[in-house]
């Protein structure tokens, strides 16, 4: 009876986990179809991120100032965690693709940056002791097919050593993505790192445009979708509400609840949807191949889910 009552928390707090990786997997799988409205629209890629980002903090921080109750001292303590979250986590990661891609085809640098979860099993095991099991070996070689197929590569990676270069900063940047939001130990509230993270790093990816290391130049055209037109402030504001206040802020309290490995595969999960809203919004119909690779992504999120100790969050 005490091992029942001991498991039931714990089958809880992974089907929440799950449950919220799912939902900040959706949101930011929207970022792309959106964002690509408004490049169409005469909005460079920095841009769009930028102003996503600082929407997205500007929306979370009534919510993480209330959490944060005035304990300013927490925030002083926190600052430095704060930092690296926005400059690697978003920032970093944001122009180190936008690097890439300028080098290379999209979907193979999408494939080296989603390879993260293998960087972040490689440091759980390195630092903290924590040896994968046969089922999360087995969980990420499913995963990684998975993606391949997904991103549908047949038309040739177009890799030059550069943009490989930039792609594996990506993945540096994404694997620490996880590994900070699973600091829960920290005392610091998901919300208030998330905020924090965000209006930080928007101000850093201005500050990069200004300088020009990042393209800034945006326009007043409406954004035009397979179906509809819309003004140009409203798929900028579902970029910033949707997919950075709602994504980072589920994302991290999903790996806060499945740590970083387990919440990393289920990430994965972002590329089946950005795959859905582009055939939906863009009129970008997924191949047959790509329905595999995405079903091969979920067997893989549920190989590793398999393979994860209950204590291991």
């Amino acid at each position: 009876m005490a091992a029942m009552t001991h498991d039931a928390p714990v089958v809880n707090r992974l089907r929440t986990g799950l449950f919220l990786a799912l939902l900040s997997a959706s949101s930011f799988g929207l970022s792309g179809a959106l964002a690509r409205g408004m490049m169409d629209a005469g909005w460079s890629p920095a841009a769009v991120v930028a102003v996503r980002v600082l929407v997205g903090g500007v929306a979370l921080l009534p919510i993480a100032l209330r959490q944060l109750r005035g304990d300013w001292e927490l925030l002083r303590r926190k600052a430095g965690l704060i930092v690296a979250y926005g400059l690697i986590a978003v920032a970093g990661t944001q122009l180190a693709y936008f690097y890439a891609v300028a080098h290379m085809a999209v979907g193979a640098a999408l494939l080296i940056e989603y390879t993260a979860p293998i960087v972040v099993i490689g440091w759980l095991w390195a630092r903290h002791g924590q040896k994968p099991g046969r089922a999360t070996v087995l969980g990420a070689v499913l995963g990684v097919l998975g993606l391949v197929l997904v991103l549908d590569l047949r038309s040739g990676v177009g890799a030059s050593w550069v943009g490989a270069a930039w792609a594996l900063a990506a993945m540096f940047g994404a694997a620490v993505y996880f590994v900070l939001s699973a600091r829960n130990s920290d005392g610091l509230p998901g919300t208030v790192l998330a905020t924090g993270g965000l209006l930080l790093g928007g101000v850093v990816l201005l500050l990069a445009g200004a300088a020009g290391i990042a393209p800034l130049h945006a326009g007043t055209g409406p954004a035009v979708f397979a179906d509809c037109t819309a003004p140009w402030w409203l798929p900028l504001l579902a970029l910033g509400v949707v997919t950075a206040a709602l994504a980072y802020a589920s994302g991290i309290a999903a790996t806060r609840l499945l740590g970083s490995r387990l919440a990393s595969f289920a990430a994965l999960l972002e590329v089946v949807a950005a795959i859905v809203y582009a055939w939906v919004l863009l009129a970008q119909t997924p191949r047959p191949i790509q329905f595999v690779g995405g079903a091969l992504i979920l067997v893989g999120v549920v190989t590793v889910r398999t393979g994860e100790r209950p204590d291991a969050p």
